[in-house]
């Protein structure tokens, strides 16, 4: 495990970074093209942008990025 110290300035840039990355692969998660397995290593990926923008955002930023996996695997099949 490793530990960072971040200012006020830098927390809000890797705020501002974790979010423009989690708008853009909620837009390509909803792109049908995708093949099955690239989904796949597109949804780890967004689950663990995600835990790293849980750390430093609010809860009501945070629910703006929360998916409906359920749901979404519904549609699929």
């Amino acid at each position: 495990m490793l530990g960072f110290l971040f200012s006020k300035k830098e927390c809000q840039e890797l705020a501002y970074l974790l979010k423009r990355e989690l708008e853009e692969m909620l837009l390509d998660l909803g792109d049908k093209r995708i093949d099955f397995l690239v989904r796949r290593a597109m949804e780890e990926r967004y689950n663990i942008l995600f835990r790293m923008y849980a750390r430093v955002a609010g809860p009501s930023e945070l629910s703006k990025y929360v998916r409906k996996r359920k749901l979404e695997e519904e549609k699929l099949t």
